[in-house]
Formats: structure tokens, sequence, C-alpha cells
């Protein structure tokens, strides 16, 4: 049993939400959703065997994209939407 390392499992990589650009923090949104997943499930073969399963089922890839978008909007806001 392979545990993916504690860098993979950070809630906030990089310690802050504040970042230059719109598209800066919608990667940070995308970085911030895979490293939640890995703190549920830390077991490497545990996620990779899962894998072909959520991949290819669109209700999976949909509430992904909720996860992603609900961790942008959370960014922006922080941001202040990225108006000066």
């Amino acid at each position: 049993m392979t545990q993916l390392p504690d860098s993979e499992r950070v809630g906030v990589p990089g310690g802050t939400l504040i970042t230059a650009t719109a598209e800066e923090g919608r990667a940070l949104a995308v970085l911030m959703a895979r490293h939640s997943i890995h703190r549920i499930q830390p077991v490497l073969e545990t996620l990779q065997d899962g894998r072909p399963i959520y991949a290819a089922n669109a209700d999976s890839l949909i509430a992904a994209s909720q996860v992603i978008a609900i961790e942008f909007a959370t960014i922006a806001a922080a941001n202040n939407y990225w108006r000066p």
C-alpha cells in the first residue's frame, strides 16, 4: 500500500488563495480539488483502481467539475475577483 506524499495532501497548496490572475486561480482550484481527493483517499492504488470507473461516468465528471467550480469561486472571492 503506497501512501501519497504529504505534499499531495495539502489543503491550500502554497498556503494562500491569492493569485495574480484568474487563470492562476483556476489552476489553483483544480490543484485544491485534487488535493482534497488525496486527503480523503491517500492510498495511491485505491485511487488508481477507481479511476477507470469514474473517468467514464458522466455524473462523476460533472461532480468533479462542481467541486472545482466551488474552489474557484472561493479563490475568486479571496482575490476580489481580480479587480483593482
